[in-house]
């Protein structure tokens, strides 16, 4: 029997497109090997024509950040009604939303950190939160615009309110969580594994440490306690259930053990499309729990279908 013809969604306009047109094209180059029919999309204003008449059985959705994991692509793959892989319109659209993801997550009793949502010119010269705390957009993934404000920090950063900030003005600012950084993938109904990432050369778990070689060290399994590994996959299962998501996703803890082992367990967000490069998180954590890259993406294609 024939495999799936595949269009691989890669690229597009957000300030992930760099990540995007990786996770495509060893996504795309995998998918290839095992057998499938491939055609590589790189994604503009012209997609829905496009796969109108590409004509593909599924579409693999490789798309990071605004447009691509917010619930506009995959409205425009409801409409042509062509299937396509992760979650449906509405989880992508609320996940995507970090203050309204985590408002949800806290009614399923999920544990988050105390926030707010500013206006990034209302912050001005005070704190609006007692330091330390973290100023990140609210609609951006990757960690872009991600700011660290230490304790000792007389005022905020000068960035957050500057010309120079492209983000958007809509912004959270939340208690920054010490500790252990830790992230548990989970693929269809099963949490797959927690892995920690461990910074190298980094203040925390920012851009180059998740997509430059050598920016971090991963700890697959992560080294925590039985209790602790088990409240982690529960809650990221928890988290994938209530949003309503599909296929594959990936959700990060902060993780404070400084004065007790049982310590402070922090929910921080869900990642509704991984990504797919050599030095991401999810296929070394399928690796870790027996599923290769080329069954990964397999399972996943055949995962794929509309009204998700």
């Amino acid at each position: 029997m024939s495999k799936k013809h595949v269009a691989v969604l890669m690229g597009g306009f957000s300030s992930e497109r760099p990540v995007s047109l990786a996770s495509g094209g060893e996504c795309a180059a995998e998918l290839e090997r095992a057998g499938y029919p491939v055609t590589r999309v790189d994604v503009d204003r012209n997609l829905s024509a496009r796969l109108a008449e590409l004509r593909p059985d599924v579409v693999f959705n490789a798309l990071h950040g605004p447009y691509g994991e917010d619930g506009t692509v995959q409205g425009i793959l409801e409409y042509l009604q062509i299937p396509y892989t992760h979650s449906g319109v509405l989880a992508s659209a609320v996940t995507m939303d970090k203050d309204l993801s985590k408002r949800l997550a806290k009614t399923f009793g999920i544990p988050v950190a105390e926030s707010k949502v500013m206006d990034r010119h209302q912050i001005g010269s005070r704190h609006p939160m007692q330091p330390p705390y973290v100023v990140k957009p609210v609609t951006e993934g990757s960690s872009f615009g991600v700011v660290i404000v230490d304790a000792n920090q007389s005022h905020p950063p000068q960035i957050i309110t500057s010309d120079e900030w492209a983000y958007g003005d809509r912004v959270m600012v939340e208690r920054y969580v010490h500790g252990r950084e830790l992230t548990c993938a989970v693929m269809g109904d099963v949490a797959l594994g927690v892995t920690e990432i461990i910074p190298q050369g980094h203040a925390f778990y920012d851009y180059d440490s998740k997509y430059v070689p050598g920016g971090s060290k991963h700890v697959c399994p992560a080294e925590i306690s039985p209790n602790i590994y088990q409240q982690v996959t529960k809650l990221a299962l928890k988290a994938h259930q209530a949003f309503g998501c599909r296929g594959v996703t990936r959700s990060d803890f902060r993780y404070d053990d400084r004065f007790s082992e049982n310590g402070e367990l922090i929910w921080l967000e869900i990642n509704t499309q991984p990504g797919m490069t050599a030095t991401s998180l999810v296929p070394e954590i399928a690796l870790a729990a027996g599923h290769s890259f080329a069954e990964l993406l397999e399972w996943m294609v055949e995962d794929a279908s509309c009204m998700r």
